[in-house]
């Protein structure tokens, strides 16, 4: 399954499953990364690290390294 920091800019998908640890998890749910949630590419900084994305009609800026542990589906 393609993780959420494979995306390109512009593309859109749902997330099926965080693989986090536990209080990364809490925190990235608590700002509305949740199953089910649509989530799209908005932008990626200059070196592709920090990932901007747009959830639940914000802007949420999103490292690579917590990005690689949400599943994210069509």
């Amino acid at each position: 399954m393609p993780t959420l920091d494979s995306l390109k800019v512009g593309e859109s998908a749902r997330i099926i499953s965080i693989h986090l640890p536990a209080q990364e998890a809490q925190r990235l749910t608590e700002m509305g990364l949740t199953v089910g949630a649509s989530v799209k590419v908005e932008r990626l900084a200059p070196f592709g690290d920090p990932m901007e994305l747009v959830v639940r009609g914000y802007h949420l800026s999103l490292r690579k390294s917590e990005a690689s542990g949400i599943e994210v589906g069509k």
